[in-house]
């Protein structure tokens, strides 16, 4: 099953990294492969949120539509900030995706990220997993360049 585990910090505070993750519908702007967002459905749950989203993902001429459950988790007096990301439906046999939002003292996060997949087909997770590393670390770099453009380089 392929998973990648990665810490980055980013010059941005908590809160902006928090709600740029957080915006799915706003994706296909910047997100490789990320041909459309839709979110199904939203509801209230204690301090956060939940929000089943659509998404279709695609390469040349495959192109693949899933729905998560996304769970927003603002931080607390005593956890930090958290989108934790669940498989619901497509083509996809186990999906999970994980960002934890760190405040530095700088006024900087530290950003830990971790997703596992696995596909229902062994024949499409051969050909996505050869380039699994370098499609997520692109996706990673293009939260990061959207950060850029959203709360300036600095």
């Amino acid at each position: 099953m392929p998973q990648h585990k990665e810490i980055r910090y980013l010059p941005y505070r908590t809160d902006q990294m928090f709600d740029l993750v957080a915006d799915i519908e706003r994706y296909p702007e910047f997100l490789p492969w990320c041909i459309s967002a839709k979110n199904k459905k939203h509801e209230t749950i204690n301090s956060g949120e939940i929000i089943w989203a659509d998404l279709v993902v695609g390469f040349k001429l495959l192109q693949e539509r899933f729905t998560s459950k996304v769970e927003l988790s603002p931080a607390s007096n005593s956890e930090p900030s958290r989108i934790e990301v669940k498989y619901v439906d497509g083509p996809l046999k186990y999906l999970h995706n994980n960002w934890v939002f760190l405040p530095e003292e700088d006024g900087g996060c530290k950003i830990d990220f971790f997703v596992e997949f696995e596909f229902r087909s062994k024949l499409l997770e051969s050909m996505i997993g050869a380039l699994f590393h370098e499609a997520v670390t692109r996706m990673v770099e293009a939260f990061e360049r959207r950060a850029d453009s959203l709360y300036g380089s600095k």
